[in-house]
């Protein structure tokens, strides 16, 4: 795949980063991103994936735009309070850069689905409030063979980390938090609070995250941070990281 002169001046400032180039963005231009959750971390990061090029998104939400969302959720306005998520996200983006292919999913993740959504995908991020939805899609994600990177925030507080399960030495989301987690039952931003510029800081973390495991064996920017989870603080600010080993009695990986 090449760039025509549009794309070209798009890009410009990604390309004459010698850590990404053309090559580099090239490559992003043919990956496919599976998007879950297009809340408060799903939404800004869906404006810097779009932004980047990546060429294929597909956006994966249930739930309809609140007026409390507008706070942290980014990408909505107004206009779009009682419409799908999926819809309103994939109109964004239409608008946003045409070029990109978009396909949403606005059924709730189950069992039944979730195979299918993220089978072919080149990564996964996970965005969503619950620990069913997260350790479902982690495990689709190890039986597809498919790169995980799961993004969550709370308060002042966000984790990113980045999975192979599918890899022999490799940890998966499920090796992260266990088994306990398997329910619909966590703690949600309507009870906790949430600072929305934490959820962007998280949010675009994620989405630099993306794509450096996009770029891996392309570009020197390429890496695969797996079985590392790094922990962002909002309210005394910094940054730190820890890896995750592979469980061997893990329900999902092993």
């Amino acid at each position: 795949m090449s760039l025509d002169e549009r794309r070209l001046e798009r890009f410009a400032r990604h390309i004459v980063l010698p850590e990404i180039g053309g090559a580099g963005q090239v490559a992003l231009a043919e990956k496919h991103l599976v998007l879950v959750g297009l809340g408060g971390i799903g939404s800004p990061a869906l404006q810097y994936l779009a932004a980047a090029g990546i060429g294929r998104l597909t956006l994966v939400d249930d739930d309809k735009v609140d007026a409390s969302n507008l706070q942290r959720q980014t990408l909505y306005n107004e206009r779009d309070i009682g419409y799908g998520k999926a819809t309103c996200a994939k109109r964004w983006v239409k608008l946003f850069d045409p070029v990109l292919e978009v396909e949403i999913s606005d059924r709730r993740i189950d069992a039944d689905n979730v195979d299918a959504l993220v089978e072919g995908a080149d990564l996964v991020m996970d965005g969503t409030d619950n620990f069913a939805t997260r350790l479902s899609v982690s495990d689709a994600c190890v039986k597809a063979g498919v790169p995980l990177l799961s993004a969550a925030v709370g308060r002042f507080q966000g984790q990113v980390g980045a999975f192979a399960g599918h890899l022999p030495d490799q940890s998966c989301y499920r090796c992260f938090v266990g088994d306990a987690f398997d329910a619909e039952d966590c703690d949600t931003c309507a009870e906790d609070g949430m600072l929305g510029a934490m959820a962007g800081w998280v949010a675009t973390f994620a989405a630099m995250q993306a794509v450096r495991t996009l770029l891996v064996g392309v570009s020197a920017f390429g890496r695969s941070d797996w079985g590392k989870v790094y922990l962002l603080d909002g309210l005394n600010p910094g940054l730190r990281a820890f890896s995750i080993a592979k469980d061997p009695a893990c329900n999902g990986c092993s």
